[in-house]
This record gives structure tokens, sequence and C-alpha cells, in this order.
């Protein structure tokens, strides 16, 4: 049997319970810049056991819908934020945890300038840009010792329009 999971707009509100949603909406905390700039300040919440926070670019090749969704990750030792380096919208797979795995997987499609932040422990799917160049900076723990635990599912799930 298929599992079907149907991709929604990205919201801080249906995302809220696996990490916070990263763009300028609403109005800016503060004009900085002589008033040319505005600074949206503070939009997530790192969190790290230990080590130290990081900046990697990712390069990742494009993804087509519909997506066999064959694994999830999740790190339980720090958060993880993807900001992408282009406007492209992005598909952004997330799961909660029932007892230690994954559970029913949700998707999402980000609007151009939206980043993510996964919070710590949070099964998520990876890198998904749809389009070309597919690159983001990335910032998560960097330290000794594993952080990452990954779940291959059993059954045929497939994220789709």
């Amino acid at each position: 049997m298929t599992v079907i999971v149907k991709i929604r707009p990205l919201t801080a509100e249906a995302f809220a319970p696996f990490g916070d949603v990263l763009d300028t909406s609403g109005a800016p905390d503060r004009l900085i810049n002589a008033g040319l700039c505005g600074r949206y300040h503070d939009r997530a919440t790192l969190d790290f056991t230990d080590g130290r926070a990081g900046i990697s670019l990712f390069l990742a090749e494009p993804r087509r819908l519909p997506l066999r969704l064959d694994m999830v990750e999740r790190h339980p030792e720090g958060s993880q934020a993807f900001l992408p380096m282009t406007l492209a919208p992005f598909l952004v797979i997330v799961a909660p945890d029932t007892g230690g795995m994954p559970g029913q997987p949700q998707a999402f499609i980000t609007a151009p300038g939206q980043g993510v932040n996964y919070h710590r422990g949070v099964w998520h799917g990876v890198l998904c840009p749809l389009s070309e160049p597919g690159l983001f900076a990335v910032i998560d723990r960097i330290g000794a010792g594993a952080n990452l635990e990954e779940h291959y599912f059993d059954q045929d799930i497939r994220i789709e329009d």
C-alpha cells in the first residue's frame, strides 16, 4: 500500500512542532544602517548539547515530484537550519517522533525567501531543492560524537502536490 503525503504551504503555525520558519514576515524588529535595512531579529532557536554552531554550504541536486520518501533523519545533539541562497522554493519533509520512530510524514513547500530551522531531534527528510542550483547555507552543530540517526521506511511513501 502506498501512503500519499500531500504538500502544503509552509507556515510558522503548521511547522511549530518541528522547528522555526525563517522569513521576513511582519514588520522588522528594528531598522539599522541609517534606516536602510530592516533587522528581523533572532528568528531561530539554535540548540546544541555541546560543541559549537558552524556554517556550512550545501549544494544539493534538485528533486522532482512526485517524490518517493525512502528515509528520514534526525540530529539528537543539535538543531539544524537551512537557508536557501536563492529565492527558489524547496520541499520540507518532517515527521513527529512516536516512541523513538518517525510517525506520519508531513510535507511543506517554502515560499521564496523562506528557510527552516529543525529543532534538535526532529525527524526530517533530506535537503530537497526543486530547481537549480540547490545552494543552501546550513547552520548546525560542530562537535565530537555521532549526531545523525537515520530511519528507512518499510512502506512506499510518495510526496506529491
